[in-house]
Parts: C-alpha cells; structure tokens; sequence
C-alpha cells in the first residue's frame, strides 16, 4: 500500500517568491526585471501590526480539501513577538541570530568530517557555556500533537537537523515558550528508551543513566538540549498520527528557540522524523514572515507537475545536511564566471551545497560569493549606493523609488534547469525607511548553504525516493 499523504501546518517566517523557469542554461536572457520597491517596503513594516484577519484552510496540491491545522506566525506568539516597533533593530536581531545559525551548521559540518558516536557518562553532561544569544533562528513553525491523548506544539521545522526534541517537565533549565511545558507522566505512550535500544545508539552524543537513554544536542554557539531520550506518539493533524517516534525529552535546554517548544528534525539521518515515518517525501512552502499568512508541510503528499527537478546528492561523510547540486548562478541572464568545483562535494567530504530551512540568508563561499556581488553591483550601477549593513556588503537607497529595475539572478542547477529568483528573493529591506541590501553573503568554510530567503514563495519538495529535490511557484 503507497503511504497515505501526511501534513502539518507550518508557521512561517518570510516572504518571497521564485519564478522557476525548466529552460536551459543560456537559453534565458533577460537581463533586468523590475520590482514593487514601496510594495515590498509596507509588507515589513506589517510586521509590527498583529493580525486582524483569519488565517484560512490550505489546499493540498492535487486540490483536495486541506489536511493541515490552521496556525499563526512566529511573530504573533506571545513569547516571540518584536519588542520594539523598530525594523531596523528586528533586522540586525534576525541576522545575529542567522549569523549562529550558520556557525552552528558549519562547526558540526566539521565536526561530522573528523568524529563519530560518543558515549559518555551522565556526570559528563554538563551544560555548555551560553553564547548570551538566544538563537531563535527557528523562522519556520509546525503545529504538531505529541502524546496520548495529544497536546499541540509549536515547534521548530528544521532541515538540517535529525533529532526531534522539546521541552520537558520536570524542567530544570527551560527558555520561556508559547505553550505549557509538555508533561510525560500525563502521556500513555510515552517510553523511555533502554541504553541498548538501536535509536539510543544511533545518537551522535548518548550517556545512560539506571538502563534509561539520555540524549544531548549541541547547536555551534553554545546552546543545547539535554534528556531523556524516548517514544511517543506524534500526531499530524487530523491526517493520521506514527506511534514509537524516537524523541528528546529536554530537561536542561538553554539559548534556543524562544517561543517554540522544541524542534522537528527533518535531516537525512535514520533518527529524522521523515525517516522514522518512512516518509518518501516531504515538502513545504515558506511564505511572508511578516505578515499573518501560513502554509503546510506535507509528507508523502504528491509533487506538483511543474516541479522544476534537480539532484539531492548523497554526503556519505555528512547524512543529515540535504546537499542539492548547485552548478552556477546567472547574473543579468548569464553565468557568473567561477568554477563549478567551488559548489561541489569533495572527496573528502568537504564542500558542496545545502538546502536549509533555517537559515535566512544564502551563504556562498567567498570566492562564489565575490564573483556573484561583482556581477550583480556591476549591473545595478544606476541604482543609488549606500552603506553595508551588517553581514551584507552591498545596500541600496531605494527610499525615493517606487518601480526599480534591477539585475535578474537564477540558480543553475545540474541537468541544465534554473530557478528565477524575483527580486524579493535577493533584495530585501533592512530598515523601515528604504535601505535595500543584496541578500547573499560570503563564509569563510567550504560549504555553501541556499537560505531561506531565496526559497521563499515556492514549495521545496524533497523527493527523499527519487533523489530529487522540485521547486513549484505559487504552491503554498
């Protein structure tokens, strides 16, 4: 029997959308494309307006009735919502958080090259040094049922991570969250796991305490979860529900996600969610993060028919990060000039390029990243120049302009298909008075990383059978 479609409802974070274009590298020679500057500018600021409309039911994508929970965005959790009617300040907050994002992806990149699984002794599980940043770079939130009977979550939707966790009580150390702390003793399916359990060897960091598993996550910057490590029952919806799901139980946890209860992990591994399930597939569409709009993610639905394709490549030296196989980037309808081994995997392990929901912003390495900038400026010369913001080199002054032409940019994609980037996918507010900036940047590591930023608006569809990762506009 095929799986049956599962869904969530996901939260979102970020605007955006893609025009995805199947056409051959080269065949597309556009070489500006104009953007709503004013248009794009109101959408921010709504930021800071809590919503006055319902969020309405989705449609899953053969159009039948929608199978999801209807939920809200991050920033209208109380526990997350912006402190201050300053984008400004949101921005710089939402890009130090996204820049401990990427250290974190980055250092277990590295880490995932030189070491294996550890055992240690619970007396070894010491809660590490906080960064003083709550990383937060959770953009993306899940409704999801946990125990029986089920009690809903927001938690965190995150593609470069395997393990699912969230809070516990009784709670030692515990962030501030949207919902009440989960209580495994009011559960009936919950179950510790035994310290010779498979799910309790497969953890990278395990400790065992009296014939109980105990898990920990650290995430680069200083912030973890620490537990028990356990099953339980995972409900999605009214679409159905996967009981003896390996999950954390965070007792100590700390620097993470504030407002959310925990995290899904959605990576490669055998302890992803998606594996657990046996999903075949899943996918998802990221919409405004500024505004009251949601969308789904979805297992096992079906991939939408203009899907534009390319490869999911396998790191045998890394299985939980998504690695696509990015070949180019055109700038003003031609290719950048670079060497596509700067994208690629090496035999070492090292290199390549990740698909990634949590980060915001692509990082490319800095070679890439310099020849992208250099033809991107080079084209945008009438467009008035202001200073860097933050992690970003190359800003505009659009606060006088309404319709701007600007460059066009594409991802090439292996097999000769490209995704068209619209200009909000690459050229994005920073302040409320009408900076622009170039929405790339640079990493001194090998590996690249497509954000979220630029996935925005189109449903990612990772087909975990085919190997194939689909890009469909306007799916969400």
């Amino acid at each position: 029997m095929a799986p049956q479609p599962l869904s969530l409802s996901l939260t979102s974070f970020v605007i955006f959308s893609l025009i995805v274009t199947s056409s051959a590298a080269g065949d597309d020679h556009q070489q500006f494309v104009f953007m709503d500057a004013a248009a794009t500018l109101n959408q921010a600021r709504q930021v800071f307006s809590p919503p006055n409309t319902p969020v309405q039911p989705q449609q899953q994508l053969d159009g039948s009735p929608s199978l999801s929970l209807t939920i809200h965005p991050r920033s209208s959790l109380p526990a997350a919502r912006p402190t201050t009617a300053n984008y400004t300040a949101l921005t710089l907050s939402r890009l130090a958080r996204d820049q401990s994002r990427v250290r974190s992806l980055l250092l277990r990149h590295s880490l995932s090259l030189s070491s294996s699984a550890a055992e240690f002794s619970p007396q070894q599980f010491q809660s590490p040094v906080t960064s003083g940043i709550r990383l937060g770079s959770g953009e993306y939130f899940a409704r999801i049922g946990v125990g029986r009977p089920s009690k809903d979550f927001y938690m965190v939707v995150d593609t470069g991570s395997d393990i699912s966790w969230l809070q516990c009580q009784p709670c030692t150390t515990c962030y501030d969250q949207a919902d009440p702390i989960f209580n495994p003793s009011a559960s009936a399916t919950y179950r510790p796991l035994p310290c010779a359990a498979p799910q309790c060897s497969a953890l990278e960091v395990s400790a065992c305490r009296t014939d109980s598993c105990l898990y920990q996550v650290s995430y680069g910057d200083g912030s973890y979860t620490v537990g028990n490590f356990a099953t339980e029952t995972v409900t999605f919806g009214s679409t159905g529900s996967a009981p003896n799901v390996a999950i954390g139980c965070g007792h100590h946890n700390e620097g993470l996600f504030a407002g959310a209860a925990g995290l899904l992990g959605l990576g490669g591994g055998t302890l992803s969610l998606n594996s657990q399930i046996k999903a075949a597939s899943f996918s998802y569409c990221l919409v405004n993060r500024d505004s009251s709009s949601s969308s789904t993610l979805e297992f096992n639905s079906p991939r939408a028919a203009d899907a534009v394709l390319a490869p999911l490549l396998t790191n045998p030296r890394v299985e939980t990060y998504h690695f696509v196989a990015l070949t180019g980037i055109n700038v003003g309808g031609r290719p950048v000039n670079f060497s596509p081994d700067l994208l690629s995997i090496g035999g070492d392990g090292r290199g390549g390029v990740i698909i990634d929901s949590g980060t915001a912003v692509t990082r490319l390495r800095s070679e890439v990243y310099g020849a992208v900038r250099d033809a991107f400026a080079g084209m945008a010369r009438d467009l008035p120049a202001a200073s860097g913001f933050s992690l970003f080199d190359t800003c505009y002054d659009l606060s006088r302009m309404t319709r701007v032409r600007v460059p066009t940019v594409a991802l090439q994609f292996a097999g000769g298909k490209a995704v068209a980037l619209r200009p909000s996918n690459f050229l994005i507010p920073v302040d409320d008075a009408g900076k622009y900036c170039f929405a790339f940047a640079a990493t001194s590591g090998s590996l690249s990383i497509i954000g979220n930023v630029q996935q925005q608006g189109t449903r990612v569809s990772y087909d975990l059978a085919n190997k194939v990762i689909g890009f469909s506009p306007n799916k969400c």
